[in-house]
Parts: C-alpha cells; sequence; structure tokens
C-alpha cells in the first residue's frame, strides 16, 4: 500500500502539533513564552488560515456538489420503473395475440 506525499504531510502537521501539546501539558514548553513570542504567533496564524481555507473549499466543493447534482432515483424507484416497462410489454403482447385471434380486450389504454 502506497502512501500519498498529501498524506504524509497531513500526518507531519498533525504529530507536529501533537508533539507541540503534549510539550505544552508536560512542561517542557512553556506557554507564555510561546504567547509572547511574535513569530510563533504569526506561524500559527498561517496555519491555521491555510487549514481553515481548505476547510472551506472542501465544504464548498460538498454543498456546490449536494446543489447542483439532480438527485437520481433510488434502486427501487428503478425497479419499478422497469416492471412498469414491463407490463408495458407483455400488455403490448397480449394485445397482439388478441388481435390475432379475433378477441376485443376493450379500452385498456386509458390511464388509472
Amino acid at each position: 500500500m502506497r502512501i500519498s506525499r498529501w498524506t504524509l504531510l497531513w500526518l507531519l502537521v498533525v504529530g507536529v502539533l501533537a508533539a507541540v501539546e503534549m510539550g505544552v501539558l508536560t512542561g517542557v514548553i512553556n506557554a507564555s513564552n510561546l504567547i509572547a513570542s511574535f513569530f510563533t504567533f504569526v506561524v500559527a496564524l498561517v496555519v491555521v488560515s491555510i487549514l481553515s481555507i481548505i476547510g472551506a473549499v472542501f465544504v464548498g466543493m460538498f454543498v456546490s456538489h449536494r446543489i447542483l447534482s439532480g438527485k437520481g432515483f433510488t434502486p427501487f424507484e428503478q425497479e419499478m420503473l422497469r416492471m412498469r416497462q414491463d407490463v408495458r410489454e407483455l400488455t403490448d403482447r397480449v394485445e397482439e395475440i388478441a388481435a390475432r385471434i379475433g378477441v376485443s380486450l376493450g379500452d385498456r389504454k386509458k390511464e388509472p
């Protein structure tokens, strides 16, 4: 099984975030120094911004796909349509047989 570059990048980002969280929880990384560091703040802001844009793109793709895609028939509805066509074909065959032997079936063309 081959893992793609994007999956590895995602795992790397999650791993780094988990390591930072564990460092803060164990006291190895002092949170007050992180807040005071402007560079760390900018890096965190950029990472959060990039991830939020990626998430917004995926949510937008999902919503637009759901809105723009036509809703198809369910398997049950497809089977009912096939059965309806079968009934029509059988009715036509019965009418042909009745016409050959000279029997009138009455007005069967009217809709229910």
